[in-house]
């Protein structure tokens, strides 16, 4: 039977679309049919409410899991009327059908506070929420109130919440002051209600307008500017109206400056300060008055505004109203940023225990793993057993933006190594927001290679290890100027837990400071690789598609158990096939003989380990074939593990399967290290790298 939660909030500004989406995605964790539906939508279809168009796109929900009920006008005309009843009935019908699709629903109550009284708002949602017969999770909204005002706000809603009737599973106090949230959560832990009480700080980053978001309020041009420019977070506003040298004084970082369209003055200036390393740079400038349209390229001024390292916007508005205008923006959430989505669930994760929460849902966890469920997972595990992760390569855009991702969905430490004015230069230049690691704040640790503490002892210890092979210490001090050495020592020295690398240099830049000084584990042979491939329901691994190009027989058995134990640290019952181009003993050949050999190796070594070989795929994969090739045995046609015999079949076979099945293609991942060292290709993307770093830091927690 289909089950749902029901999200009211109990006044304005509450932030419960952050509610939503900490929901949802806690959810995936456990089942793969959840649905979104909003009895009451904004816009003029369900399809373009922001909120729901955001979680069918981050979430591959369809039409039938995130839909919409009437659209907010007519709510308020049916409200009007007195004809609440209609509101029900349509949320009844819609919820009806959505359950024939869904496993749980999450249902996001309507938020009428800014149209009617607050009183009208309440009854709505009590209503709807027993009409579909669902508990309620209540969003009391802080809004930097102090501590007494927000407990007996928890106080009043719970009071209300069962004078009501609902069935209340939970209050969530969101957008408390951050100096406070702890206070405030002790205060509330304590009454007299068993409805568990989670507190959720302020997120400043996620109020922020971006550069968007104002030039779509404001109807402002966007042609030929990039995402990258649009989707700035704008921290204040400077409007330009006094001599250069006072507003520069009073400009900082992330401004949005307003200036008249003919004030050529502050437009250099802001540009020289954009182009220095050292000065602010702004999130973006709006000429005001008109005036900047008669800025062409036919002018000074007009060809330095146009290769601006910032969007640069014209409005006919006056500078008072542009800036009232501005002002008046207020960043949402639903709009998908991914940073600032990624801050809302570091922060919901932090702060919601959902075991607890989802503890009075009866959800039967699902047979299949989706590559949706399997990521999110991925992200859950490395945040259980925290573990710090270097990225040498800190110079890289990618590097920077998945860094910026991975401080805020806050599931490991990081580190880059580079040097922190050119990374602001680049960040500033790329319009990356990179939190920094401070005092009682995450955030990136940045290590410059000319100018820390560790230069002269990785030296030393490189020197000693690689002294057989005539190493100097002049010559080690060299090899510490590479950053892949760098960051391979801070592994070495158990400074971080796992370095990630490859987006720049090659895979041999990447392993070879591994095999030099960390080494293989004790009884591993060869370092190998394997891919883990997502398919459409379960998780399959294939190997070694990126290391070794001809293993003998051997190191075929190593590649194996190494390629099992990873299986394992993933959450695969490892069921190993030793692939060849025939099954059993209907082939012979030196090739087929490698395989068979490998086969029995392991099998010596390992009696309880589930492996058959020589096989082909298909015997392998499907169970129809495998019944007449090799009846009987426990891998036959439920491979989970498939190990390639050569670097050739491996690559192009991983290759082939992830273009002709939408697989999704995880690695490669490095195993048989002493410590966790893991390659990224040089195509990699921003999810790519996120990705790994998130399996180097499940690596470090076993190894």
């Amino acid at each position: 039977m289909t089950q749902g939660m029901y999200i009211t909030a109990t006044n304005q500004d509450s932030g419960k679309s952050l509610i939503a989406l900490g929901l949802l995605d806690s959810l995936l964790k456990t089942t793969d049919r959840v649905g979104f539906f909003r009895p009451v939508f904004n816009g003029p279809t369900d399809s373009v409410d922001p909120l729901i168009y955001m979680l069918r796109q981050k979430y591959n929900l369809t039409e039938h899991q995130a839909r919409g009920g009437v659209s907010l006008e007519r709510c308020i005309e049916l409200l009007a009327e007195g004809n609440s009843e209609e509101m029900s009935s349509v949320a009844v019908s819609i919820y009806s059908e959505m359950a024939q699709h869904c496993d749980v629903i999450i249902v996001d109550g309507t938020d009428l506070y800014a149209h009617a009284p607050s009183t009208v708002s309440f009854d709505l949602n009590a209503q709807v929420s027993k009409d579909l017969g669902i508990p309620v999770i209540a969003v009391v909204g802080a809004q930097d109130a102090p501590v007494p005002v927000v407990v007996n706000a928890v106080d009043v809603a719970r009071s209300e919440l069962k004078a009501a009737k609902v069935d209340l599973m939970a209050i969530i106090v969101n957008r408390v002051t951050p100096d406070l949230r702890d206070e405030v959560q002790a205060k509330v832990k304590l009454g007299p209600s068993k409805n568990p009480v989670y507190v959720l700080p302020e997120l400043t980053e996620i109020g922020l307008p971006t550069v968007a978001e104002v030039a779509n309020s404001l109807g402002l041009d966007q042609e030929g500017m990039s995402q990258e420019f649009l989707d700035r977070d704008i921290h204040g506003i400077k409007i330009a109206a006094m001599t250069v040298s006072n507003f520069l004084n009073q400009f900082a970082d992330g401004d949005f400056v307003i200036v008249p369209g003919d004030r050529s003055d502050i437009m250099v200036a802001t540009l020289a300060s954009a182009l220095s390393p050292t000065f602010p740079a702004p999130s973006g400038m709006l000429l005001t008055g008109g005036l900047g349209n008669q800025l062409t390229g036919d002018t000074a001024i007009g060809q330095l505004v146009e290769k601006a390292p910032f969007p640069v916007f014209s409005t006919h508005l006056d500078t008072f109203k542009a800036g009232s205008a501005v002002g008046r923006v207020r960043g949402q959430l639903a709009l998908g940023q991914p940073r600032k989505i990624a801050a809302a669930l570091g922060e919901w994760f932090r702060n919601v225990d959902d075991k607890e929460l989802f503890s009075r849902l009866n959800l039967e966890r699902p047979k299949t793993m989706t590559p949706l469920r399997f990521l999110h997972n991925l992200i859950e595990k490395a945040r259980s057993d925290r573990r710090s992760i270097v990225l040498p390569e800190g110079y890289d855009p990618r590097i920077l933006r998945a860094a910026s991702i991975i401080v805020r969905r806050d599931f490991c430490d990081l580190t880059l190594i580079g040097n922190p004015e050119k990374i602001q230069e680049i960040c500033q230049r790329e319009s990356i927001d990179l939190p920094m690691a401070e005092e009682g704040k995450r955030g990136v640790t940045i290590i410059d290679l000319d100018n820390n503490p560790y230069t002269e002892d990785f030296a030393a210890t490189y020197a000693e290890l690689r002294a057989h092979k005539g190493m100097t210490l002049e010559g080690a001090r060299n090899r510490m100027s590479d950053p892949s050495y760098f960051g391979t020592m801070l592994v070495h020295k158990g400074i971080v837990d796992g370095m990630v690398s490859g987006a720049v240099n090659t895979t041999a830049n990447t392993i070879r400071p591994s095999l030099e000084f960390i080494k293989t584990r004790e009884g591993v042979k060869v370092v190998s690789s394997v891919f883990l491939m997502l398919m459409e329901d379960r998780v399959l691994v294939f190997g070694d598609c990126a290391v070794n190009p001809n293993p003998n027989s051997e190191q075929l058995a190593d590649i194996a158990k190494a390629s099992a134990e990873t299986a394992r640290q993933f959450g695969v019952d490892p069921k190993v096939a030793m692939l060849s181009y025939s099954t059993g003993a209907s082939g012979a050949g030196a090739d087929v003989d490698a395989v068979r050999e490998a086969t029995e190796i392991v099998k010596a070594g390992e009696p309880d380990f589930a492996v058959e070989g020589p096989i082909q795929f298909d015997a392998a994969s499907n169970m129809d074939i495998a019944s007449s090739k090799l009846p009987g045995s426990q891998v036959a046609g439920q491979a989970t593990v498939f190990i390639f015999p050569d670097l050739n079949t491996g690559n192009n076979t991983y290759k082939a399967v992830q273009q002709t099945s939408g697989a999704v293609a995880v690695g490669p991942v490095l195993q048989g290290l002493r410590k966790p060292v893991n390659d990224l290709s040089r195509g990699a993307t921003v999810d790519d790298i996120i990705n790994t770093v998130a399996i180097t830091a499940i690596q470090a927690q076993t190894l």
